[in-house]
């Protein structure tokens, strides 16, 4: 078993680093291949583990809350939950069947990782739906509505924290946006108002309107899930004070900076002077503090802030907030 382990190591090596014999490579480079497939490994584990977590959570919205009261979600999910319920097929043929485009899309636009990730989550949904047993939590609408919706956009949510989906139509609004110029958001939407109307028409108004709710549970318990509890924002300042907003943020906020070489001026005449534009990220409880040591330098400051999805490294995540 060692053996047959050891070879698997080399044959990953060789792969990584494109080499024909490990005797080829130098102690960095062995060092380096190896320290990547550890990295590759430790993800995939971990891909795998969001992503089961999200099937289970998706099938218990499926089969404990919605399925059995007739409601529906928006995007692939919602077409798949209408067919089963109109056609009276079995849920996970059209889990799998209605998936099976926005997957070779996927695979187009995303990559392989991406498509073969999705159709593992997939088939693992089809699969759980179709032989795991889950009570039937409650009858009240409401209640329905509220709790399906989060838990299947929890399970939405943490495939994508995976690198899967279990619902493609966000694949389908990226492909769609590249080739027609609207959003993203759009395309969604107006899927969306297609996928509620024809359920209104079909299952009724009543029922419509409790599916919007599932699908506004889901789509805000996913965007808890992929943006995270903080809410980051940027902050760009150019002001003749650069040096002592700096050393504000820096030793008042905790917070790291980035400092750029900048003109500033107004108007086509107007005087162009040579400033220090300062950039840094803090979180959305912090933006009254930052206003507020800020006033203490200067007034005149000019200000940008905007949102930031998610950050890596620096001190944004490493550094408590100062009070």
């Amino acid at each position: 078993m060692h053996s047959i382990f050891r070879k698997q190591i080399v044959r990953a090596i060789l792969k990584v680093t494109g080499a024909s014999h490990v005797d080829e490579l130098s102690p960095f480079a062995l060092a380096k291949a190896y320290r990547d497939i550890l990295i590759n490994a430790r993800q995939f584990v971990k891909d795998l583990f969001l992503i089961t977590i999200g099937v289970f959570s998706a099938a218990f919205g499926f089969k404990g809350f919605l399925l059995t009261n007739h409601f529906i979600d928006g995007g692939a999910t919602g077409i798949s939950l209408l067919c089963s319920i109109l056609t009276g097929w079995p849920l996970p043929v059209f889990i799998i069947t209605l998936n099976i485009p926005f997957i070779v899309l996927g695979y187009r636009i995303m990559g392989k990782q991406f498509a073969l990730k999705t159709v593992m989550a997939i088939s693992a949904l089809a699969l759980v739906l179709a032989t795991v047993e889950f009570p039937d939590v409650t009858q009240d609408p409401l209640l329905v509505a509220v709790f399906g919706g989060l838990f299947l956009g929890s399970g939405i949510g943490f495939a994508v924290r995976g690198g899967a989906v279990i619902d493609g139509t966000e694949v389908l609004a990226i492909y769609l946006s590249r080739n027609t110029g609207m959003t993203i958001g759009d395309i969604v939407a107006l899927i969306n108002v297609v996928i509620f109307s024809v359920a209104a028409y079909f299952l009724g108004i009543e029922i419509a309107l409790y599916s919007m709710i599932t699908y506004y549970a889901a789509s805000k318990m996913l965007d808890f899930l992929i943006e995270g509890v903080e809410e980051y924002i940027g902050v760009t300042i150019v002001s003749p004070h650069a040096d002592e907003i700096r050393e504000m943020i820096i030793q008042r906020m905790g917070r790291g900076v980035t400092v750029y070489q900048g003109k500033r001026g107004f108007g086509k005449t107007g005087e162009t002077i040579d400033s220090d534009i300062i950039y840094t990220v803090i979180t959305r409880l912090e933006i009254n503090k930052l206003n507020t040591e800020l006033a203490k330098i200067t007034t005149n400051a000019f200000v940008v802030m905007s949102s930031v999805k998610d950050t890596r490294g620096g001190m944004i995540k490493k550094r408590p907030l100062k009070h």
